[in-house]
């Protein structure tokens, strides 16, 4: 049986663009879609007073914003199959438990009552740290999110987990009929000056040989699963972030990774993903690499 696409959905705007993007991605893979709705009233209904005919109670209020989705759902893609549920807890609990029957969990980039002016929700950004099975957040101009630029890129580490990454990634470049960026940074070798002459610990060209091997070596194992997608390599100088962001302005999906350690608590993200997340300009997916 094939796991879910599972989406959190709580009403806002960035939850319903989220829906959309699932849908199509949902249509790609030939999986089902599920939409998860995370609401804590029923904690208090009972001890509330009624709200009254002309305002639904939070029960209702939370099987409408299900409802809701899965008829926009449903009228993106009939073909598609769709299901969805209220669960009883708060929304990052519910989306992490889901986890492992998901094929990959889907948020958008805010939540209702989210700051205005703040870059990511809370919800989107603690899941990401800590989802056991891939983690896409959906941000980013119309034509990122509408796959306008035909090309996936993938940021390649140099974790021993890496090649989860580089398949996710592979997988998505083949049923979107794309090509695939697979990009590597790496950073000028540092200087310091003997004798007031500049010496450079190391030769600069190292580097981006380092870069090339590296993204040889992680493409060489996934590429046997994946062998039919058009790949470009991409070494490129700078820090990983920066270069990362810049590509993402011609992309339809930036995927990297973000290391598990097995026992230890909070949010297991990394700085590279933690800047995507906040300022790419199209969705990202976050795969969790075992460390």
């Amino acid at each position: 049986m094939e796991l879910p696409l599972v989406v959190g959905v709580d009403g806002s705007e960035s939850s319903l663009l989220a829906i959309d993007w699932a849908v199509d991605e949902a249509a790609r893979h030939g999986l089902p879609l599920r939409l998860i709705h995370a609401s804590l009233w029923e904690r208090y209904e009972g001890t509330q007073p009624a709200l009254g005919t002309d305002r639904p109670a939070g029960t209702d209020m939370a099987q409408h914003i299900v409802a809701s989705g899965m008829e926009r759902a449903q009228l993106r893609n009939p073909e598609v199959k769709v299901s969805g549920d209220v669960l009883h807890d708060d929304a990052v609990s519910v989306l992490l438990r889901t986890g492992p029957e998901a094929f990959a969990l889907v948020t958008g980039s805010r939540g209702r009552g989210e700051v205005a002016g703040l870059l990511l929700g809370s919800v989107s950004l603690a899941v990401a740290a800590r989802a056991v099975c891939p983690v896409i957040v959906v941000r980013g101009a119309v034509p990122n999110r509408q796959g306008s630029f035909d090309r996936v890129v993938a940021g390649v580490s140099d974790s021993t987990g890496r090649v989860s990454t580089v398949r996710f990634a592979l997988r998505e470049a083949e049923k979107r009929g794309c090509a695939l960026t697979a990009v590597r940074a790496w950073r000028t070798p540092a200087q310091e000056r003997v004798d007031h002459v500049l010496i450079a610990d190391d030769d600069p060209r190292l580097g981006e040989e380092r870069a090339s091997a590296g993204l040889d070596d992680a493409l060489r194992e996934a590429t046997r699963e994946v062998p039919a997608v058009d790949i470009h390599r991409r070494p490129v100088e700078g820090p990983a972030h920066r270069v990362l962001l810049r590509a993402s302005a011609e992309a339809d999906l930036v995927v990297v990774g973000a290391r598990r350690r097995q026992g230890q608590s909070g949010l297991q993200l990394g700085r590279v993903a933690h800047a995507l997340l906040h300022r790419s300009d199209c969705p990202v997916a976050v795969v969790p690499e075992p460390a």
